[in-house]
């Protein structure tokens, strides 16, 4: 089974900070991870190259020190990563990441499953998995929690919902997303890592990948983030306690002051 888990290098979620001059992210001296999402894609897509045979890519887009994220992923046990970079890929929307890693799975070649995470921490959108099964006309699925079968040339999963799960079967190519419930993720290996060092990964860039230059960066992008900023501080609330005789006074208190607010 070929498989494609594209995957993000993000900021860790411990130390992001805004500077409240700019309103704008501090990158400087913040470690960054691999998406949380994306290791449970990562892992998912390992467990059925075990059960059925093939090949696992890790795909990335992103600036050269995203190769951090690839070496991990190998180190895990992916087997061939690919970088996606170059400073026409800058301002990258959904919409043009979409297109971009799109191109990505056609040079790659032939392939039976996308895997990615539900969405990233540093956005949060849920938009690039879905984007990127309409690039390919591929069908989709999204929250998935289990895989249940690899049969011929379908699959079938559970897709989280509200109320439950639902059962899906697909022809194969498709796309899913997955949720953390899918699975853990595995520790990166010592051999693993010693591997992933020497592996020499390839630097892919829009005419590596046969990019429409009008779909990609800022002008592929309709939509832009303005600015970025922190939400004010909220007032600590005030606390009553009631004992079994006082119930009844602390909770006309209340009522009478949820009343006095709607006024």
């Amino acid at each position: 089974m070929e498989i494609i888990v594209f995957i993000k290098q993000v900021p860790d979620t411990t130390d992001v900070k805004i500077d409240p001059e700019t309103n704008t992210l501090i990158r400087e001296g913040v470690r960054s991870v691999i998406n949380p999402f994306d290791l449970f894609a990562i892992e998912e897509a390992l467990r059925l190259r075990e059960a059925e045979g093939g090949c696992v890519w890790v795909v990335t887009m992103g600036p050269p020190q995203a190769l951090a994220a690839l070496r991990e992923a190998m180190a895990m046990g992916a087997d061939e990563a690919a970088l996606v970079s170059d400073r026409a890929f800058a301002g990258s929307d959904t919409l043009a990441t979409s297109y971009t890693l799109a191109q990505a799975a056609k040079k790659i070649g032939k392939f039976d499953l996308i895997i990615c995470g539900k969405q990233a921490s540093d956005g949060d959108t849920a938009q690039v998995g879905p984007g990127i099964a309409v690039q390919l006309g591929l069908p989709q699925a999204a929250f998935v929690k289990r895989v249940d079968e690899v049969k011929g040339r379908a699959i079938t999963v559970q897709r989280m919902t509200e109320e439950g799960h639902d059962v899906v079967r697909m022809p194969l190519p498709a796309v899913i997303t997955v949720v953390k419930e899918i699975g853990t993720p595995r520790y990166p290996s010592l051999v693993g890592k010693v591997r992933a060092r020497r592996h020499q990964i390839p630097v892919w860039g829009p005419s590596d990948l046969r990019c429409d230059e009008r779909r990609i960066g800022l002008a592929g992008s309709p939509t832009w983030v303005e600015r970025i900023f922190a939400p004010p501080a909220r007032k600590g609330g005030e606390a009553l306690a009631a004992s079994e005789e006082s119930i009844g006074a602390v909770a006309r208190e209340v009522a009478e002051y949820l009343g006095n607010r709607d006024q």
